[in-house]
């Protein structure tokens, strides 16, 4: 929980609906805390903000969410963090527009350990996903907190990861904290909330807006010392946090992959405009000079990892139809079919839409 004395005051300046965040880092950078701002005459402030917005600052219905943001704060396992406070990221600090506040529920602590950003597509294909928590598990493991934004597809798969190890995990939520989407992950949320951190800059009760989300991706690398892209289209929001990771002097990291999947093209796209290409956590690492890592698990394969499998050497890491495979490893459909599933039951082949199987490892 806070220690911060005058905490209603910068929950009064960040809960007024019209008091953007660039204005209130005029009113902080002219008069100090937020207690300076409020105690200016109203005369001066108009003159700041405008009469509407000045109106809204002393209304009941700010009043109240701040009361309610006070009796949220009472509950155990939250807390807020403001600029003011000792426990405030570091490293948000050093980025171009910091938050005023964070709305926190578990372990505020990780906000100030050695973290990296792993992100990528909401459709995530099997092998992405897998790579996803693999290497998240792996730099957990090594000392590192894993950053990303509770989505769907390469974000939970890599919040799972860091909390599959010591480094655990920090979820930024394009939401109030108090408010989990997407839905289908909230076990994730829950279990983060209680061995990592949810973090949010959004009012409790925000909904879920389109235009957050770019916004709270600027977060995700500034917590972070790099931001790795495991999977992301032309289009993905997964670009916008790499390009914020970049234009926060940030270390930008990107998997290959296959030249016909549209999830490579953004990673491809990356490594083109300068990204660092990693097969491997070891090569995300080696990088990153300022983090000692601890403990820590490879993540590369081993060489003869298909030996014994004929059949995974036809089929290549491209997804493949069942025809395919029966011309290139010669072999009736019956006998491709038995070993696609004996293979699937054994997590080394995953099967995809459209007839499709994508090998694993």
């Amino acid at each position: 929980m806070t220690t911060d004395p005058g905490l209603a005051g910068w929950l009064q300046l960040t809960l007024t609906p019209g008091l953007g965040a660039a204005t209130l880092r005029g009113l902080l950078q002219k008069y100090g805390l937020p207690e300076n701002v409020l105690a200016a005459g109203r005369a001066e402030l108009v003159r700041q903000v405008g009469p509407q917005t000045l109106q809204a600052l002393d209304s009941p219905g700010v009043a109240s969410a701040v009361e309610r943001a006070l009796a949220w704060l009472a509950q155990s396992g939250h807390s807020i963090v403001t600029l003011a406070d000792a426990a405030y990221p570091r490293l948000l600090l050093e980025i171009a527009d910091p938050p005023a506040l964070l709305y926190c529920r578990g372990r505020a602590e990780l906000l100030n350990r050695p973290a990296l950003a792993v992100v990528g597509s909401r459709n995530a294909t099997a092998q992405g996903a897998r790579n996803a928590e693999q290497f998240a598990r792996a730099f957990s493991a090594a000392g590192l907190t894993i950053v990303s934004g509770l989505a769907q597809g390469i974000d939970a798969a890599a919040h799972r990861g860091g909390l599959a190890a010591d480094g655990a995990t920090i979820a930024v939520l394009g939401t109030g904290v108090d408010n989990v989407y997407p839905k289908a992950n909230a076990a994730l949320a829950e279990e983060i909330a209680t061995r990592g951190l949810l973090v949010s800059e959004f009012p409790l009760g925000t909904q879920a807006l389109a235009h957050h989300f770019p916004r709270r991706n600027r977060l995700i690398s500034g917590l972070a010392q790099g931001c790795l892209v495991v999977e992301a289209a032309l289009g993905s929001g997964s670009l916008i946090t790499a390009r914020s990771a970049a234009e926060q002097g940030r270390e930008v990291f990107a998997l290959p992959g296959s030249i016909h999947s549209p999830l490579s093209k953004g990673c491809h796209a990356l490594i083109k405009q300068g990204a660092k290409l990693a097969e491997s956590a070891e090569d995300v690492l080696s990088e990153l000079a300022s983090f000692r890592r601890t403990g820590f698990a490879s993540t590369r394969a081993p060489a003869s990892a298909a030996a014994d499998e004929p059949l995974l050497e036809c089929m290549g890491f491209d997804p493949v139809d069942v025809d395919s495979l029966c011309a290139r490893a010669g072999l009736p459909a019956e006998s491709v079919s038995a070993d696609l599933l004996r293979l699937e039951l054994a997590g080394r082949v995953a099967a995809l839409p459209g007839g499709l199987y994508q090998r694993l490892n």
